[in-house]
């Protein structure tokens, strides 16, 4: 039934055309045939949007776990869990600090200066503003302004910035591999 109403509604748009009086000659036994091969090109289509559907939704779940990740990594450091910290951060990790002016190189590196952090620091809470997360198969990077607060040595501080952060994708597993922060007044 469904097909038949297919056929009919391309057989009504085709009505006032050439194709469909040059097909109407020919004997009937190739009508069906014809609007077969019409339906399956409009299905093909059909298909393809929803194939680019799929990847969308697709790039888009990647784009959340990004940032699902990066939040993590922040939740690690406020409950000061060093290890699972530590796991969302790729060995080649890079960064430039807010407060350095050199490149920090290594995952050691980068966990050792959190965990020397942490010793004195405490009742951290970092917040993401505005992210933007780009796709290019699997290297993302996000951009975003961040706010937190906490004590650090028993004084209060809040710090807001932004922030440029790249990960890759291993082991269908997000890794940060470098960070590029900056302290706004």
């Amino acid at each position: 039934m469904y097909i038949w109403l297919i056929f009919r509604i391309i057989y009504m748009k085709l009505k006032n055309e050439i194709i469909l009086k040059k097909i109407e000659k020919m004997n009937r036994i190739y009508l069906i045939p014809a609007l077969f091969l019409v339906i399956m090109a409009c299905s093909n289509s059909r298909s393809s949007d929803i194939s680019s559907n799929d990847n969308q939704v697709n790039v888009d779940l990647q784009k959340e776990e990004v940032k699902n990740t990066l939040s993590k990594m922040w939740e690690a450091i406020e409950k000061n869990n060093m290890e699972l910290y530590a796991s969302f951060i790729h060995p080649d990790f890079t960064q430039f600090s807010e407060n350095d002016s050199i490149l920090r190189i290594g995952k050691e590196v980068e966990v050792n200066g959190i965990k020397d952090w942490l010793e004195n620091s405490s009742d951290i809470h970092t917040e993401m503003i505005d992210p933007i997360v780009t796709l290019n198969g699997n290297v993302a990077w996000i951009v975003y302004y961040w706010s937190d607060k906490g004590l650090t040595n028993g004084i209060q501080f809040k710090s807001k910035g932004k922030s440029t952060r790249i990960f890759v994708k291993e082991d269908n597993k997000w890794l940060c591999i470098h960070g590029h922060y900056t302290l706004l007044p």
